[in-house]
């Protein structure tokens, strides 16, 4: 499980690229790069990175569920995920 810290940090860049976004547009538009270098670093999307959004892991994420892959295997085993089951054949 991730660090506390490092999923608040997460959320708050997330907060800062909404707050951000509507300016950071208008000035690409008008090609102000002066403008936007003067942005806070955090307000570019490219900053940040996905992490589950149980338990924090920033790695082996699965964009469509939006969780990683050890809580999509825990909660696909339990039934947890409508939808999916194990595969047989």
């Amino acid at each position: 499980m991730a660090k506390e810290s490092m999923k608040a940090r997460e959320r708050k860049r997330a907060a800062t690229v909404a707050k951000y976004a509507e300016k950071r547009k208008a000035l690409k538009e008008a090609g102000d790069y002066e403008g936007l270098q003067k942005l806070p670093r955090n307000a570019s999307p490219v900053r940040m990175h996905n992490r589950c959004k149980l338990t924090g892991r920033p790695k082996g994420y699965m964009r469509t569920f939006g969780i990683s892959r050890v809580m999509f295997r825990e909660m696909a085993n339990a039934g947890l995920i409508p939808g999916v089951r194990k595969a047989s054949w």
